[in-house]
């Protein structure tokens, strides 16, 4: 088997360490690892099926891959993505800065990889929300055709980066302390004072978000646009008209960020312009690449996050048909966001790239 340079940038991120963990997993046929990252992080080393030293982009891009997996940020892929694909090196970017670009190719491999052709030197990840809905829904999409969907998510903090992560943690420890102090002082009949009230807002910069995540809901991801939505919910809706590539189907998106450490889930209604049937439905599901139907509610069996994690499948339950409209379908959608969301679909598209081109 032909052996492949691969480039990783932002090798020492989060998604860029999921991307290096899901190459070794699913035994791409590299021959070596090029980890590139920003100067502050040269020489360090990471480890897929052995350990490499960390490169600048320049290095990287001099090096010549075959492939480069970037997960760095918009303003990264904006500059180096053109460098690296005018040097002949495919590149698939995860950052939101080739997503709309009507010159890019949006792909998620179970739906639409074979948009791509050799002349596709830079393909953009969908953002990790819209991947796991639309592997959900194109089965069913294919059989009856999707009129319209109304979804809201429950969004991990992994999804924010390490920045998130850290302020749930940081929050946690927070609140853990607070508790014991108000125990102790409720043991020794005082009271903890102001010093319980303070507001977190205060004991926790930086932050990723503009209120505490624990013990919260925020319904905010990504920034408010003038209308209302924020740029998370439109992802969603213009991601799906374009891997669908289908501009009729109406889509409403509410995201909501939980303080929960990993796995993103859905709450999906879908209409579809033809009827069917529940058994009809649950085939397709079951039958469908990437997918796993976890819906038997006698046994309390449905998809959990907690339960998702580390995995790349898809998990669907919670099935059931929506009776205040013809045709509804309610589902609930469960994902890594890490993974599926990120760095196995950039892997799998990968994998497409080498098998097919």
């Amino acid at each position: 088997m032909k052996q492949y340079k691969v480039a990783v940038v932002g090798a020492t991120g989060l998604v860029g360490g999921k991307m290096l963990e899901v190459l070794a997993e699913r035994n791409f046929p590299f021959s070596e690892i090029i980890p590139a990252a920003s100067e502050k992080s040269v020489g360090k080393t990471v480890t897929c099926r052995g350990e490499w030293t960390v490169v600048s982009l320049q290095e990287a891009v001099d090096r010549r891959p075959d492939i480069a997996l970037f997960s760095a940020g918009a303003s990264v892929s904006k500059q180096w993505a053109p460098v690296f694909a005018a040097a002949g090196i495919y590149v698939i970017d995860n950052s939101s800065c080739w997503r709309m670009d009507p010159t890019k190719k949006l792909v998620v491999p179970e739906i639409n990889a074979g948009v791509l052709t050799p002349e596709d030197h830079i393909i953009a990840n969908p953002n990790c929300s819209t991947i796991q809905m639309l592997v959900a829904l194109w089965p069913l999409h294919q059989k009856y055709g999707i009129k319209r969907i109304v979804v809201s998510t429950y969004q991990s903090v992994t999804g924010s980066g390490m920045k998130g992560i850290a302020q749930l943690e940081r929050e946690r420890a927070l609140d853990s302390s607070r508790c014991a102090e108000t125990a102790g002082a409720s043991d020794a009949g005082g009271d903890c004072g102001d010093a319980c009230a303070e507001p977190l807002e205060k004991a926790l910069l930086p932050k990723a978000y503009p209120h505490p995540i624990d013990l919260n809901v925020l319904p905010h991801i990504d920034s408010f646009l003038e209308d209302g939505y924020t740029k998370e919910e439109m992802k969603m809706v213009n991601e799906t008209h374009k891997i669908f590539d289908d501009y009729s189907i109406g889509v409403s998106a509410t995201c909501v960020r939980v303080p929960v450490r990993g796995g993103h889930s859905e709450s999906v209604n879908v209409e579809f312009t033809r009827p069917f049937d529940m058994k009809d439905i649950r085939a397709a599901l079951e039958s469908a690449p990437g997918i796993v139907l976890q819906d038997d509610p006698a046994s309390n069996l449905y998809p959990l996050p907690l339960y998702a994690a580390g995995k790349d499948e898809t998990f669907v339950g919670r099935l059931r048909r929506d009776t205040s409209v013809p045709n509804g379908l309610n589902l609930w959608v469960v994902s890594d966001n890490l993974r599926k969301g990120a760095a196995t679909n950039a892997v799998q598209i990968a994998e497409y790239l080498i098998g097919s081109l």
